[in-house]
């Protein structure tokens, strides 16, 4: 149709393994073109769809990787891809041989991998297709094997992942051929596909970071004081059609607020600065807000993670230059003597607690404490803290077993009237699992006590997740009315740590993890906003005027030490939040001078 988009599946050629690596080179990718001769590569040009890791008896996976997707629709209606299971770095893979990976999907957004279709062939297959034919009422599989040559399968139904006929000899299948001038780094194009305009276009409102494109301010506003004035906000509109609410700082040197009448006044968009990084070596940053108080918490990185400081400001502004008070060393509590790790700032019931990670000295010893504000306590007070506690299970004993097992990154968030807390667990003995994310309730008055058995939530199954090492941590709740994000980053802590989420919904039991969807691709990487490497560990806090900002660590240069940023939280047109909008994108420059008539009334 007339209106329909070009939708092309691509690959892309690994760089160096801390810039992009196979695991990411290789899953597939995705651009558009309204008119198919021009494409933009979406989600930065970095992956949308991964092979999962497979499973092994003693818990550990095998990662995996895809080559040579082919994007496709099914009978339905809605999509299919078919791919090359591979290993990890693009070797073949065994246990793919004489198979074809597939997945569905409703809106070329979220993914479901239903499995390899067993074409009963012992070859590597290195590429393949699909495409259903109406006619025959049956899908047309092709693949060319190590022989290079093409061959063919009728199957009747994708899903029963078992080709019930004999391959038939083709000739070679020849993709839609994307212009030659691709200006997509690095691409390895697959094939085209026409989706409709719908599709289209909430494909790239949802993979791309909107931008201001307007600001809309009262032709008139009617105000006896300036206090009155300030209570109008501009309205900003993105690119997506979602919108945003600012203040405005206005000029009235020359309105006389005791003289009725109609002046024309000019304003400026109110943006607070936010230069990354506003604080170097201080990882895992926590903001929170504590009787009209702002407070900001982060690891350590300047001694080594011996110790925690904490900063109190009447605005979030303001804890940029505040003063880091001590709280908690390394050597005043015998048990609490080494790494101290990713604190977190959570008021329950009106107290103030302080989640975080430490040992009494080794690494394998790494488990999470909670520690208490005494009643009337001052937060820069190191004494007016309690002793940090162990976490322990609802049986009473601890929450893993030091030694073998450790946990951090515990958070803590209240969800329909009852409080749960999440967190990473990573277990070493017999064998290095990797980190993986769990859930479970807590008691409100001792809330380093579970009150549920803990709830597997997420593994590191994607290229993105155990990408050098196997790794899902740093849960924080970022909710709305209707759902709740579970935001994660996965991967090692260098340049390739990244940032994903699992959603629910407002009404969902959040110890089913049946309730949990998982984004199949990060939404926060080294490629989402330029010279920020390996952003992650995120936690949330909401200003006096509503909005809702994403304090995070990140590296000033590939090798640049880990170091705190600020930046707004914007929810794009579907609900869905976005962390990659940079001031500029918040308030486009150019629009940032307003004006309008005010009246004061007689």
């Amino acid at each position: 149709m007339e209106n329909d988009y070009s939708i092309l599946c691509y690959t892309r050629i690994p760089k160096e393994d801390i810039i992009y690596s196979a695991k990411l080179a290789y899953s597939m990718h995705l651009a558009y073109s309204p008119t198919g001769k021009e494409y933009k590569a979406l989600n930065h040009n970095s992956g949308v769809l991964f092979a999962k890791a497979t499973d092994n008896e003693d818990k550990t996976m095998n990662a995996k990787s895809l080559k040579n997707p082919y994007l496709f629709r099914l009978k339905d209606g809605n999509f299919g891809v078919v791919a090359i299971r591979c290993e990890a770095y693009g070797e073949d893979d065994e246990e793919s041989k004489g198979k074809v990976l597939f997945f569905t999907s409703e809106d070329l957004i979220q993914y479901s991998e239903i499995g390899l279709i067993d074409l009963h062939n012992d070859t590597y297959i290195k590429a393949v297709s699909c495409e259903y034919d109406a006619d025959k009422n049956t899908y047309v599989l092709a693949w060319c094997g190590e022989d290079n040559r093409w061959y063919s399968n009728d199957i009747k139904d994708l899903y029963d992942l078992e080709c019930k006929t004999k391959a038939e000899s083709i000739e070679a299948i020849m993709m839609a051929s994307p212009p030659e001038d691709l200006k997509i780094e690095g691409i390895v194009p697959g094939n085209i596909i026409r989706v409709s305009k719908q599709i289209g276009e909430q494909l790239c409102l949802r993979l791309t970071t909107p931008y201001n494109v307007s600001i809309e301010v009262p032709n008139q506003i009617i105000a006896s004081s300036l206090e009155v004035l300030k209570n109008t906000r501009a309205k900003a509109i993105y690119s997506d059609g979602s919108t945003a609410y600012k203040s405005i700082d206005w000029n009235v040197k020359d309105v006389k607020w005791n003289q009725p009448g109609e002046y024309d006044i000019r304003g400026t968009i109110h943006q607070d600065h936010y230069e990354f990084p506003f604080a170097t070596n201080r990882a895992d940053p926590c903001i929170a807000k504590w009787k009209n108080k702002y407070y900001f918490i982060a690891t350590n990185d300047a001694d080594s993670n011996h110790t925690l400081y904490i900063r109190e400001a009447d605005s979030i502004p303001e804890l940029l230059t505040a003063k880091e008070e001590l709280i908690l060393d390394s050597v005043t509590y015998d048990d609490i003597g080494n790494l101290l790790w990713a604190p977190e700032l959570h008021v329950i019931d009106d107290d103030l607690y302080i989640f975080h990670a430490a040992t009494p000295g080794e690494f394998f010893h790494e488990e999470c404490h909670v520690m208490k504000l005494k009643e009337g306590g001052k937060p820069t007070c190191k004494d007016d803290w309690s002793r940090p506690m162990r976490v322990v299970k609802k049986d009473g004993t601890y929450l893993c077993e030091a030694g073998k097992t450790i946990s951090l990154d515990m958070t803590c968030f209240k969800w329909n009237d009852e409080y749960y807390v999440s967190w990473s667990e990573r277990q070493f003995l017999p064998v290095d699992i990797g980190a993986w994310l769990y859930i479970a309730k807590i008691d409100p008055k001792e809330p380093w006590k579970l009150t549920t058995d803990p709830v597997l939530l997420s593994k590191p199954d994607y290229g993105w997740a155990n990408n050098h090492t196997f790794v899902d941590e740093g849960p924080f709740a970022l909710m709305t009315e209707d759902k709740i994000f579970l935001t994660f980053s996965s991967a090692a802590v260098d340049a390739t740590y990244v940032v994903s989420y699992l959603e629910a919904k407002s009404c969902a039991d959040l110890l089913n993890v049946d309730s949990w969807t998982k984004c199949n691709y990060p939404i926060l990487t080294s490629r989402s906003v330029e010279g920020e490497y390996g952003p992650g560990h995120n936690s949330y806090v909401i200003d006096d005027n509503g909005d809702v900002w994403n304090a995070y660590h990140a590296r000033p240069g590939v090798e640049g030490p880990r170091s705190s940023g600020l930046r707004r939280v914007h929810f794009d047109i579907y609900g869905y939040p976005v962390l990659a909008m940079t001031e500029e994108m918040d308030v486009n420059p150019k629009l940032k001078q307003v004006k309008t008539k005010l009246v004061i009334p007689s």
